[in-house]
């Protein structure tokens, strides 16, 4: 064996301590480009959605890959998502680029143990965004709101205020993903009204006014299912009643010479109309005491659905919050005791309005506050409501608007959102919880405007979609912590140009990659 001679040793021992220093070093990532052999990224593929991106990996082993993209003034605006397929070739949606940009997009690289096989970086350059997007401004940021991104169903783009955009947001208030239509076959004058949410598969549902139609999207803007309802046309909401289940829409009857008083149920696969529910038969619609007209005498503008009970809820705005069986029987009437007669069907529905009480479960018996007349100091009823949304135990969350609160146009104007805990079995109803009051004029908006709950935070977000800041139209979204009602986040959102005033219908707090990508 060779042995290196005495005059070697010194230097053989100054390389070992080299080598152990280096053995200490940090040791820089490899370089992914070894492993890819090609890696292509195409802006706005779809070409509705211009701050998203479709890129092609090929590689020489199966990888998975992780997008990083960073954001501009926090961590919480952050991009990271890592695909869970290991394999040689992928086509990854980008999502989350800045406009007008030169966006740095990091690949990160695995292989199907985890090892960490380097990365790669590519440069996407985005155009101005088109004008009349939002600006968004935070005015209160504290830990323990729940993180991710705002989906907003916005309302307020320049001149004609058609095709309606909806925006991303992240956590600083940048736009970071938005749909333009307005070049599109079918939705170029989409009307979404209520406005657009997620479904369980990760993609964007909503209705459209104009087409009548019911349709799904995927992040990159493509159409990826669509529901016509013959017979019918679309209004307000569309719900997706169980994860992966039919879909539940307010509707107007063609032929009828009334509207936004009937709900469908749609089959998930085949389209077919599974059930219906009239509520001119199972409602009074003879009943004027919040609004004279005839033809929209419900205005019906929010579902929700109890997958255990399989009932509905429906948010009347001019009647009040009604929950019906499948069978199109009312369970009960959340709303002020006054004007209401007989159902369609002949059904008294005196008897099937809940009984308010207060703070220590006794019936509230003053005539006034029954009746709506005046609020009780542990109870008020909902006005023009919106968004109606169960809670995990049961108790039911709306918007309460406050418009012509008390039958009264001169009556304070506030907004809330607000809990109620509702006894079947007894038929009464008591006030749990309410956000907004004290904040009065601020915050009120005495149309559309949505409410959230936030489980694992405890937390209610609080949504008032057409307020004011002096002559100005806003939107403002609160995130308050239900135990001590303080705000955590809150955020104004200004249009260009708030058609009626609206600069919103709804908000989702999301992240920006669907999570079972």
């Amino acid at each position: 064996m060779f042995k290196p001679s005495s005059r070697f040793l010194p230097l053989c021992a100054a390389l070992a301590i080299a080598v152990a220093a280096c053995d200490n070093a940090p040791v820089p990532p490899p370089s992914g480009e070894a492993v890819v052999n090609r890696l292509d990224v195409v802006l706005n593929p779809s070409g509705f959605v211009p701050l998203a991106a479709q890129a092609t990996l090929e590689a020489t082993r199966p990888v998975q890959v992780e997008v990083y993209i960073q954001g501009r003034t926090s961590g919480a605006a952050d991009v990271r998502h890592r695909f869970d397929k290991a394999a040689r070739t992928h086509a990854l949606p980008i999502l989350g680029l800045y406009p007008s940009t030169d966006n740095e997009v990091t690949f990160l690289l695995f292989d199907a143990s985890g090892e960490d096989l380097g990365s790669v970086t590519r440069t996407v350059t985005t155009d101005p965004m088109a004008p009349g997007m939002p600006t968004v401004r935070i005015d209160v940021k504290r830990p323990g709101y729940l993180p991710g991104m705002n989906l907003i169903s916005y309302f307020g783009v320049t001149g004609d205020f058609l095709p309606m955009t909806p925006v991303i947001t992240d956590a600083d208030g940048s736009v970071r993903w938005y749909a333009d239509f307005g070049e599109h076959k079918t939705l170029n004058q989409l009307f979404y009204d209520v406005g657009i949410e997620r479904l369980a598969n990760g993609n964007l549902y909503f209705g459209d006014g104009n087409s009548g139609r019911i349709y799904e999207i995927d992040m990159l803007g493509y159409v990826v299912n669509e529901w016509p309802i013959p017979g019918y046309t679309f209004h307000h909401n569309v719900l997706e009643m169980t994860p992966g289940g039919n879909l539940l829409a307010t509707v107007n009857q063609q032929g009828l010479a009334t509207i936004e008083d009937q709900i469908i149920e749609i089959g998930r696969t085949n389209g077919d109309i599974v059930n219906k529910w009239d509520l001119r038969e199972s409602l009074d619609m003879t009943r004027r005491t919040m609004d004279p007209s005839s033809r929209d005498w419900f205005h019906a503008n929010g579902l929700a659905y109890d997958a255990v009970t399989d009932e509905i809820i429906v948010s009347g705005r001019v009647q009040g919050v009604v929950r019906l069986t499948r069978q199109n029987e009312v369970v009960w009437i959340l709303a002020p005791h006054t004007g209401w007669g007989t159902a369609g069907n002949g059904e008294n529905l005196n008897q099937k309005l809940l009984t308010p009480l207060d703070a220590t479960d006794s019936p509230i018996t003053v005539t006034d506050v029954v009746e709506g007349f005046m609020a009780h100091p542990d109870f008020d009823w909902p006005w023009y409501q919106h968004a109606p949304k169960l809670l995990p135990n049961g108790d039911l969350l709306v918007f309460d608007n406050g418009h012509a609160r008390h039958f009264s146009e001169s009556s304070p104007r506030y907004s809330r959102a607000v809990v109620y805990r509702i006894d079947e079995a007894n038929m009464t109803v008591r006030q749990v919880w309410e956000y907004g009051k004290a904040r009065g004029i601020a915050t009120y908006s005495h149309i559309v405007s949505d409410v959230d709950y936030h489980p694992n935070q405890d937390n209610i977000v609080f949504m008032p979609g057409a307020a004011w800041s002096g002559a100005t139209p806003v939107g403002k979204a609160m995130e308050v912590d239900v135990n001590s009602r303080d705000v955590l986040l809150e955020f104004e959102v200004r249009a260009a140009n708030a058609a009626w005033g609206i600069t919103f219908h709804r908000i989702e707090r999301m992240p920006l990659y669907p999570p079972n990508q």
